[in-house]
């Protein structure tokens, strides 16, 4: 429960219709399996305690004395588990029948949720016995105690604000306006749902889609236990398929016709960080809601989620490869609306061999045809000086021979040189003025020869660079337009890979292969041998990592706590703890340090859900105090 997450769990017993003890007994043994498993939230399906399928049996009183009895012993087994369960149960109000989810915790009963809305079509006809809950609130004896009983209840934990629970059943989440919905804006972080869909072809993706879609515009967390094994009668077949979401996405999902318990972790801190940042998700008071409080211990949650290591690039390579179409279309049709806007028919480029500018020079290009101006148009830079390697000026010459565009070179050598002698510079030291002459140098060039072909600098630098401030200030920083603004390093190389993979050009393929593998470098420092001597990774530290700290800081607004417990579990066969914690220090450190650079960047196309521009996504001031974000 630390950090926010909180372990919580899906189930159905194998039921005996119309057996409530035999129901309760294989509760109460999921119940403590639970225990084990140190689930703080477990959800059962619809009915649990009687069974969904008993048909006209609900109308005898015997059964549902019965299904209070069990129910009050499920409550006495949540003693000291802490643990809250919600178990589906038939109960009589006021002379009239409902389906409920009872939420228990710690021996109690906490409240009980009727459900609203009641199918009564196909094989559903469940208004034949009982009655919607709707607009009914009041207090109804169970045992010795008068519990809350209506549809507006919200159930907050004591230990963490973040977390309040609520319920619907089934139906009541397939209707135009789902009560959950105005539970979410009262409130509530996680959505209970005891659930009696049956199974029929294809409507198991119609379910998933439907309660992670819930999950997503609620900003909740969804837990959905649907009934299963046992419950299939007559006509009807029940696969057990549970659900647990969270702002859309499926953390876990049972197997059908297993019967399987489920397990995730939901993040509700950072749902409330979500709900804080999104404007448009509206909240209302919750004057019409009770809430009532209980307590759980906050422990340890052992973590069975993974994150992936490149947040940024998905796993599946088919998904993978529509995400970098798609962001090379993004990237190509926003430079292409700022060419036609300004009427430029030629852009400049600095080519260097390196992954950036090869990427930007190909979403040129891509732009240029879509607009039919020549490719000859594009003018590609390469400006030689003392940290230039043969492997990466071959790289960069060969890829504009493949491409169809112009190239020129420029050696900036003597011009350097000059400018250490007005400045009064030694040569021999290889500092950071010997590192960002060059580049300034070389802006200087781009800039000047945009403004000879009335054309435009075309910026190359990513958004990691930016975010760690990798960039020489009014040097590579600086441009008039910077197409790779948003996208983080490790998703420049699947870009440029994908472009490899997909062109028809064998020799254009090639030469980018090689660029990807030729270590990432500034190319500022002589090379020692003919190779690389500098290598960013070794000075900033490994992108995946910084871009791991990246995507989840800015994102969800994770704290260097959190961020690090995340990252030694994703990264612990990559890296030490030492090395993780030492490099999530350095990317803090950068992050503030350099804010200055971001507050005046060039215009360039967002691509992702992050992103640092300071017109769009990050409005940060430049001399903010790292000192509190440094702390775990």
């Amino acid at each position: 429960m630390r950090d926010g997450f909180i372990k919580v769990a899906a189930a159905t017993p194998k039921v005996h219709v119309a057996d409530p003890a035999y129901n309760t007994d294989r509760i109460i043994e999921i119940i403590k399996d639970a225990q084990k498993q140190n689930a703080n939230i477990l959800v059962f399906s619809e009915l649990t305690i009687s069974g969904y399928t008993c048909g006209d049996l609900f109308l005898q009183e015997v059964l549902l004395e019965e299904c209070k009895k069990q129910l009050l012993r499920i409550a006495e087994e949540t003693t000291d588990k802490n643990m809250v369960v919600v178990v589906g149960c038939p109960l009589m109000v006021k002379q009239k029948l409902y389906n409920c989810a009872v939420f228990l915790c710690d021996g109690e009963i906490l409240g009980v949720v009727p459900k609203i809305h009641l199918p009564n079509y196909s094989e559903f006809y469940e208004a034949r016995h009982f009655a919607s809950g709707e607009g009914l609130e009041c207090d109804i004896l169970l045992g010795e105690d008068y519990v809350s009983f209506g549809s507006k209840l919200l159930f907050a934990c004591e230990e963490i604000p973040e977390l309040i629970l609520a319920g619907e059943v089934c139906e009541d989440l397939w209707v135009p306006l789902p009560p959950s919905t105005n539970h979410a804006m009262a409130g509530a972080t996680i959505i209970c749902n005891p659930s009696a869909s049956v199974e029929t072809t294809t409507k198991e993706t119609y379910r998933k889609n439907l309660v992670s879609n819930q999950s997503a515009r609620l900003l909740a967390g969804y837990i959905y236990a649907n009934a299963g094994e046992g419950e299939s009668t007559s006509d009807v077949v029940y696969s057990g398929h549970h659900l647990i979401c969270e702002n859309g996405s499926v953390l876990a999902e049972a197997k059908r016709f297993t019967n399987e318990v489920i397990y995730s972790e939901i993040d509700v801190k950072k749902l409330s960080s979500e709900r804080r940042k999104m404007t448009t998700f509206v909240t209302q008071g919750s004057e019409d809601y009770e809430e009532i409080t209980f307590s759980l211990k906050v422990n340890d949650t052992e973590l069975s989620r993974i994150y992936p290591k490149t947040p940024f690039v998905p796993n599946n390579q088919e998904e993978r490869d529509k995400r970098c179409d798609e962001i090379l279309s993004i990237q190509s049709m926003g430079l292409k609306k700022r060419l036609e806007h300004t009427g430029c028919k030629h852009a400049v480029i600095g080519i260097s061999g390196g992954l950036d500018s090869t990427l930007a020079v190909l979403v040129t290009a891509r732009a240029f045809d879509m607009l039919e101006i020549p490719r000859e148009n594009l003018i590609c830079v390469t400006m030689p000086c003392f940290g230039t390697t043969d492997r990466t000026y071959q790289n960069a010459v060969s890829l504009i021979k493949e491409l169809g565009a112009t190239l020129k070179e420029v050696n900036i050598e003597k011009a350097v040189r000059q400018h250490f002698a007005d400045i009064e510079h030694d040569e021999e030291v290889h500092d950071v003025t010997y590192e960002n002459s060059q580049a300034r140098e070389r802006t200087q060039i781009l800039m000047d020869l945009a403004n000879k072909y009335n054309g435009m600098v075309i910026g190359t630098g990513d958004m990691s660079e930016l975010a760690l401030g990798w960039a020489t200030y009014n040097g590579d920083h600086m441009s008039m337009y910077g197409v790779n603004c948003s996208v983080p390093k490790t998703l420049v190389r699947y870009l440029v890979l994908y472009y490899a993979e997909t062109t028809k050009k064998k020799e254009l393929s090639k030469v980018l292969m090689d660029v990807l593998d030729t270590p990432v470098s500034p190319e500022l420092l002589p090379p020692v041998d003919g190779v690389i001597s500098q290598k960013t990774e070794d000075l900033v530290g490994p992108y995946e990592l910084h871009d791991f700290f990246l995507y989840y800081m800015l994102r969800f607004g994770f704290s260097k706590e959190k961020l690090f417990r995340i990252a030694k579990i994703t990264f612990e066969e990559g890296y030490d703890v030492e090395t993780i914690d030492k490099w999530l220090n350095k990317f803090y450190w950068r992050f503030f340090s350099q804010q200055f650079k971001r507050n005046c960047l060039p215009d360039g196309p967002k691509v992702g859900s992050v992103a640092v521009s300071p017109r769009g996504d990050l409005r940060m001031p430049s001399d903010a105090s790292v000192q509190i974000f440094l702390q775990k």
